[in-house]
C-alpha cells in the first residue's frame, strides 16, 4: 500500500514531458484536465494537494522561436520567463471545473535552505493550503543561476514536502517505478515494488531508468535522490508511471508503482531537525510557569520570557532555559532578537502596540523540541 489514500498531505511533482508533451510547444490540456480531476478527487475527501510542476521553459522556448536546441543560460531564463504565464494559465483551466483555485509559488535553493526564507515559504504555503487553495510550485528560472538552483524539479518537491510536512511524495515518471536494470535494454529486469532503505545498491539500479523523454531534466536517479530527503523528513515516496490519465487513483487501485517508505514520522523527522542539526544564535530564559506550559504541549509566549541573550534572526534557532540554567528545549524564534527584547513579559495582545506588528507565539509549539526534562 502507498498510503497515499491516508495521507493528510501529498505532494506531487509532474514533469515537463507531461505538462507539455513530447513536441514541448504547449501544453497538454487533455492530461492536465484528467490529473486535476484526479487530484480534486482527493480534496474532496479532505486531502491537501501541492503540485510541484515543471514545463515553463518547454512552453516558453517555441514562443521565442528558441527550437530544438541546447539554450545558454540566459535562454533558459528567458524562455522560463515568457512560459510561466502560460503554465499558469494551464494549471488555471485545469482546476477551474472543479471549483479549485491555484496559485503561483516560484522558490529558489535559497527559499529551502536559509531559515528566515524557508519559514516565510512554509508560512505562505500553510495559508494557502488552509484556504482550499491549489499551490503550484516551480523553481524560479528566470532569476536562478547554476550556483544557487536544485537541478531539477524532483529535488525541489522533496525540498517542498519536507518544508511542510508532507506524507507523501509523488513523482511521475516515464516508467512504472523503479526496476533492477534499465528495462527498455534488459527485458528480464525485476519492478521494485516497495523498498525499506535506500542502500548504494538500490541507487545503482537507478542509472538511466528515466532518460528516454525528450524534455526535462529528470531521471530515476535524481528520483532516488530526492526520495532519499523525502525519507529522512518522514515523508513516503511514490515513483508511478505518469502518463496514465489518472496516476493517483491508479497506484490506490494498486497499479504498479515503487513506494520508497519514510524513516520517521514529518513530525518526529522535523523536531529531530531543530533538537540536532541547528546551532542556536541565542538563548530565550523562561519562568517556571513557562517550562510547565511547554512541557504541556504548549508554545512559547512572550509573558513567560524573562530575558533574551545573544543576537539572533527571525526563523533562527535558539536554546530555551529556566531560570536555574537547565535546558528545557530548542526552536526556532518568529522574532528576531531586538523585538523580542521588546516584547519579553508582554502578554500577547500588548505586543502589536510595541513592534507595530504580531507573529503569534515567540515559538510555536510546531517549531519547538523539548528537551528531556521538559517532557517527563
Amino acid at each position: 500500500m502507498s498510503g497515499l489514500d491516508r495521507a493528510r498531505r501529498v505532494v506531487v511533482k509532474v514533469g515537463s514531458a507531461l505538462v507539455a508533451g513530447a513536441g514541448g510547444g504547449s501544453a497538454d490540456a487533455a492530461w492536465l484536465a484528467a490529473f486535476a480531476a484526479d487530484a480534486a478527487r482527493l480534496r474532496a475527501r479532505g486531502q491537501q494537494v501541492l503540485v510541484v510542476s515543471s514545463g515553463s521553459i518547454a512552453l516558453g522556448r517555441r514562443r521565442l522561436g528558441l527550437g530544438r536546441r541546447a539554450l545558454t543560460i540566459p535562454e533558459k531564463q528567458a524562455a522560463a520567463a515568457a512560459g510561466q504565464s502560460g503554465l499558469m494559465r494551464a494549471w488555471e483551466e485545469a482546476f477551474e471545473p472543479h471549483g479549485l483555485a491555484v496559485a503561483q509559488v516560484l522558490l529558489t535553493r535559497d527559499d529551502t535552505e536559509v531559515r528566515r526564507r524557508w519559514l516565510n515559504g512554509r508560512a505562505t504555503l500553510e495559508t494557502l493550503l488552509d484556504l482550499g487553495v491549489i499551490p503550484v510550485i516551480n523553481e524560479n528560472d528566470t532569476v536562478v543561476t547554476e550556483e544557487i538552483r536544485y537541478g531539477d524539479n524532483d529535488r525541489l518537491a522533496a525540498r517542498v514536502a519536507q518544508m511542510i510536512g508532507a506524507d507523501v511524495l509523488v513523482l511521475l515518471s516515464d516508467i512504472d517505478g523503479l526496476y533492477t536494470a534499465d528495462p527498455r535494454r534488459e527485458p528480464d529486469a525485476r519492478h521494485l515494488a516497495r523498498i525499506e532503505r535506500l542502500t548504494a545498491e538500490i541507487e545503482a539500479m537507478a542509472g538511466g531508468a528515466n532518460a528516454g523523454a525528450g524534455v526535462g531534466t529528470g531521471g530515476m536517479a535524481t528520483k532516488l535522490a530526492a526520495a532519499r530527503i523525502a525519507q529522512s523528513a518522514g515523508c513516503a515516496t511514490v515513483i508511478t508511471l505518469g502518463t496514465r490519465p489518472a496516476p493517483l487513483k491508479a497506484v490506490e487501485e494498486g497499479e504498479r508503482s515503487t513506494v520508497i517508505e519514510p524513516a520517521t514520522t514529518p513530525a518526529a523527522a522535523y523536531k529531530a531537525w531543530i533538537a540536532g542539526s541547528l546551532a542556536p544564535g541565542g538563548a530565550l530564559i523562561v519562568d517556571e510557569g513557562a517550562a510547565q506550559a511547554l512541557g504541556r504541549g504548549k508554545s512559547l509566549l512572550a509573558a513567560g520570557v524573562r530575558r533574551v541573550e545573544g543576537r539572533f534572526g527571525k526563523g533562527d534557532a535558539v536554546v530555551i532555559r529556566d531560570e536555574a540554567g537547565r535546558e528545557v528545549g530548542r526552536g526556532l524564534s518568529r522574532y528576531d532578537a531586538a523585538d523580542a527584547e521588546r516584547v519579553c513579559g508582554l502578554k500577547s495582545d500588548a505586543i502589536e502596540a510595541v513592534l507595530g506588528y504580531t507573529a503569534g507565539p515567540l515559538i510555536h509549539v510546531d517549531d519547538l523540541a523539548l528537551a528531556d526534562r521538559a517532557k517527563a
